[in-house]
């Protein structure tokens, strides 16, 4: 029964999950679009008020106006809104998922006793360490490096570094999958962090100073929308390498490939590199900025090397000869009572599926064929050691009509 919970709560959270960052995800495109193509107005009573940009807009049958100001307006008019909510519950919720998945569940899901033969509370702390050394790491980095000259180069370069040796060592440390997903959840922590100790703090400083009618050090307005601006920056470059690290749980031929760090940190850069050109073309076509299409080409040009650096080998005359003899239910069952039971049998029920009866069987056939043959996803981290040769009987025999008898 606590199985069962347990996956309401994994199906729950991740709905949660995702639906607060398509809000936050798409609130971040947005101002980056804003950003990139607003102009500085010439109307007089705009830059009266300390207009800085502002952009004309259609959508939903309305005309919108946005306007942007570089300090503080004299007054606001109306609520002002807050985006923060939607970064606070996408953490909450994703950390929750990862709890419920990855943390109380450590030993199936966490661990890969051929790569670390560790306790579960050792394995628990050393992922939560990821999370946690990465923030600092990244934001003394920001700190020291970011308003140097050509520090954003630097702080891009030191990060991609940081990031390829932390995906090298989760893969060495944790199952593959749980890996590739750790390594997106740091990066996901570090941007929520932005949010919570940089961006809202100053703004808070700044609404509170404009509410108040104390005059502020324009030096430190200046520093606090700076600062701001840089970690938001951050965040959007951040956002496609995420998505991919939290996708990539569902293709197991990424993450139980030999080189798994290497293919992650190239589709990470891969995705960077394509958010570079979404976010610079809007400012090439108002000739701000270079054409972006290299960024673009480069991206492309990692994610053909890396679908093509892992493509398959082709079969030999040898290899290629399979055993082509009916399966029974009786033979097939006896991988199922080796390999599966511990999960899908009498005592346990993961995801409230059973595979010690013909029943139990019957109605999960398609899915045992995916999970175990198709994408080779089952067993979690291969805990029971299914072999190749046994997978290819699970496949004999649901493409011979998965006979029960």
């Amino acid at each position: 029964m606590d199985a069962y919970f347990l996956d309401w709560a994994n199906l729950l959270l991740r709905w949660v999950h995702v639906i607060t960052a398509i809000a936050w995800i798409g609130s971040s495109f947005y101002f980056v679009f804003l950003d990139n193509n607003l102009i500085k107005p010439n109307s007089p009573d705009l830059l009266e008020k300390g207009v800085d940009g502002a952009m004309w807009a259609v959508h939903g049958g309305g005309f919108y106006n946005p306007q942007k100001y570089m300090v503080a307006p004299k007054k606001i008019h109306t609520k002002l809104h807050w985006f923060y909510w939607e970064s606070y519950s996408t953490w909450l919720t994703g950390f929750g998922l990862f709890t419920v998945l990855y943390l109380w569940n450590a030993g199936t899901f966490l661990i890969d006793k051929s790569l670390m033969d560790w306790s579960p509370a050792a394995a628990i702390t050393a992922a939560l360490s990821f999370l946690v050394a990465f923030w600092f790491i990244y934001d003394a980095v920001c700190r020291v490096f970011g308003f140097r000259e050509n520090g954003e180069r630097i702080v891009a370069l030191t990060m991609i570094v940081v990031v390829a040796f932390a995906a090298w060592l989760s893969c060495q440390l944790f199952a593959g999958r749980a890996a590739f997903l750790l390594v997106g959840a740091m990066i996901a922590t570090s941007m929520s962090a932005n949010v919570f100790f940089w961006i809202i703090p100053g703004q808070r400083k700044v609404v509170a100073a404009m509410t108040s009618g104390v005059a502020m050090d324009p030096k430190e307005l200046a520093t606090h929308g700076k600062r701001g601006k840089q970690r938001s920056v951050h965040n959007t470059y951040f956002t496609l390498p995420v998505i991919f690290a939290m996708l990539s749980n569902h293709y197991s031929f990424l993450y139980t490939y030999e080189n798994n760090w290497v293919i992650l940190v190239m589709m990470m850069l891969s995705g960077a590199l394509i958010r570079q050109f979404f976010v610079q073309r809007h400012g090439y076509h108002l000739g701000r900025a270079k054409n972006p299409l290299p960024f673009a080409i480069a991206g492309v040009v990692i994610l053909l090397s890396v679908i093509v650096w892992m493509r398959p080998a082709p079969s030999t005359s040898a290899t290629a000869a399979v055993n082509t003899a009916p399966v029974t239910y009786a033979e097939v069952s006896q991988v199922f009572a080796q390999r599966c039971y511990m999960c899908h049998g009498e005592q346990v029920q993961m995801k409230n599926v059973r595979f010690d009866t013909p029943e139990g069987v019957k109605q999960h056939a398609l899915g045992i064929y995916q999970q175990a043959v198709v994408t080779k996803q089952m067993p979690m981290n291969n805990a029971t050691g299914i072999t190749e040769d046994e997978r290819a009987v699970i496949k004999r025999w649901y493409e011979a009509g998965a006979a029960l008898r």
